[in-house]
């Protein structure tokens, strides 16, 4: 069979199926579409609209009718045309992978057999050079041969390679059409995979994943290790549980510095936003007066205030101050071109100043013993092994926090002007897109997130000035690790996602071996320097 699309009973199931949905369903699809393009059509007359979106209904109840008059056929025969589609699919891929397979042996017997004759003549010439000189131009002419015929090799098994891919392509692409572009799970997750095993190349699978086999190896190797230190065992459901706890509020930051990498940039304001927010919420959440003074204001005490206006008010203000403050910084990058580094930069001095200056880097102090417990503490769920296992409450958030970076970026449209920003500003902007107000939006998406992290890192230490030290480095490094490539329009809010609970890990594994927290920032240094240089490989091959 030369192609599954010239089968004539295949085609006989298509012609009945389309002559069955073009008045019913499909028509329904049709005038829809029609309906949504009326109402945004600014060319249509004011008075004309309301008309023609009463002839698309009535168009719209009588196709509906057809549709269900035809409904039990369709299904009968779509469930018949599918059997017979998968029967001959089934052949018809079998013997292209033997044809195919048959001629990339071929290929690479041929390859074999001229790589040995082009060293036989270029050796015998490369002895036989009479200078120097000639030595030269004899070797460069025998690497330049056999690069010449490995390429034309890769080129025909390539193409072999795509017959193949393209043969379970066409079996998916017909069974969507039978089912009226309806897809089937199990065939996209077939597509995927042998997608994945058509294009996989070894170098280029070590290259997008060697640093993650390197941590996972790092990981085996701590596991074995912790027991015979009598470290104790560190896979243990308790400490995987206090890793998600470490990572809940650090996901935040991870999430908001995620946005600005994307867009080829960073943000090195991070750790003091953290303060920020944790000394306001620890402030306005404290069990009685507190002790701090701000700007010589004080001492405060908002235990008169119901605890839900408390909790309100100490996210509300959190988030204010520094998406505020994050606006700040995006207004000079995104008006004036300024490299967030350098706008970050002076947020991170201001805010450090005022913070050190109105609190006189005194301590907030705890905040109320009872929600602190009922936001940041831990559900009992039972003794495992002789252990209780508890179970964080700030892991919650911390998802709920990655499913909405995950719809912004991947199903809005902003998140994917985030990506053409990211990948060329000045493309982006000749298609229309506004850089500035990209440029503004993640950096006011930044500082929400940020606002919302710091808010629950006062759940679980006493905030100061001080508090969320270095977290900027932290953030950073997670992205770089999760795969969002500093070069810009690259990765994926999953990977920061990955990259933070990596991060975590390995500095809760160092602690647990008793390794000296100054030497853990050696380890930091070389992960980060790795991924980076990694990054910066693919980058240069991409280009």
């Amino acid at each position: 069979m030369e192609s599954l699309y010239k089968d004539e009973k295949l085609n006989k199931y298509l012609d009945q199926l389309f002559d069955l949905r073009k008045d019913g369903v499909n028509k329904v699809i049709d005038l829809k579409q029609a309906v949504i393009a009326t109402k945004k059509n600014p060319m249509i007359e004011y008075d004309e609209k309301p008309k023609l979106l009463a002839s698309y209904a009535k168009q719209i109840e009588e196709a509906k009718v057809v549709a269900a008059k035809n409904a039990e056929k369709d299904k009968e025969l779509t469930k018949e045309a599918l059997a017979y589609a998968n029967e001959i699919a089934k052949t018809y891929i079998a013997e292209v992978e033997e044809k195919q397979n048959a001629e990339i042996k071929k290929v690479k017997e041929e390859y074999a057999s001229k790589v040995s004759d082009i060293k036989e003549k270029g050796e015998a010439r490369i002895a036989g050079a009479k200078s120097p000189a000639d030595k030269k131009t004899a070797q460069y002419e025998l690497k330049s041969a056999l690069f010449d015929v490995k390429n034309h090799a890769d080129s025909l098994i390539e193409r072999c390679k795509d017959a193949k891919k393209q043969a379970f392509t066409d079996h998916v692409q017909i069974n969507r059409t039978i089912r009226n572009e309806k897809s089937n799970f199990i065939e996209d997750m077939q597509l995927g995979f042998k997608n994945y095993v058509n294009n996989f190349k070894l170098d280029k699978f070590f290259l997008d994943n060697g640093l993650y086999l390197a941590i996972i190896l790092f990981f085996i190797v701590c596991i074995i290790i912790a027991p015979m230190i009598n470290a104790g065992n560190l896979l243990t459901l308790p400490n995987i549980f206090t890793i998600l706890e470490q990572s809940s509020t650090r996901m935040f930051y991870a999430l908001g510095v995620a946005g600005l990498i994307l867009l080829a940039g960073t943000d090195l304001s991070v750790g003091r936003m953290v303060a920020l927010g944790s000394v306001v919420t620890g402030l306005i959440l404290h069990p009685g007066e507190n002790i701090v003074k701000f700007f010589g204001m004080g001492p405060w005490n908002f235990t008169s205030l119901p605890m839900g206006a408390r909790l309100i008010m100490a996210l509300l203000i959190s988030v204010v101050l520094c998406t505020a403050f994050c606006a700040f910084a995006g207004v000079f990058t995104a008006k004036l071109k300024i490299h967030p580094f350098i706008s970050t930069l002076a947020s991170q001095l201001i805010i450090y100043g005022l913070l050190f200056f109105g609190t006189t880097g005194t301590p907030v102090g705890s905040i109320d013993g009872n929600i602190k417990d009922l936001i940041g503490g831990r559900w009992t769920l039972g003794v495992m092994n002789g252990e209780l296992v508890t179970f964080p409450k700030l892991i919650i958030p911390a998802i709920i926090a990655v499913v909405v970076a995950w719809f912004i970026w991947n199903k809005t449209t902003f998140g994917k002007n985030m990506y053409a920003v990211g990948g060329n500003a000045e493309a982006a902007s000749v298609s229309g897109i506004s850089v500035f107000w990209v440029t503004m939006g993640v950096f006011i998406m930044a500082g929400i997130f940020y606002g919302c992290g710091a808010f629950l890192e006062a759940f679980r230490a006493n905030a100061s000035a001080g508090t969320g030290q270095g977290y900027e480095m932290d953030a950073i490094a997670a992205c770089v690790v999760g795969g969002i490539s500093f070069n810009g329009g690259i990765g994926k809010i999953g990977g920061a996602a990955i990259g933070v609970v990596i991060f975590t890990s390995l500095t809760y594994c160092l602690t647990f071996l008793h390794i000296d927290t100054n030497l853990q920032f050696v380890f930091k240094g070389l992960i980060i320097i790795a991924a980076v240089a990694l990054d910066s490989i693919k980058y240069l091959k991409r280009k």
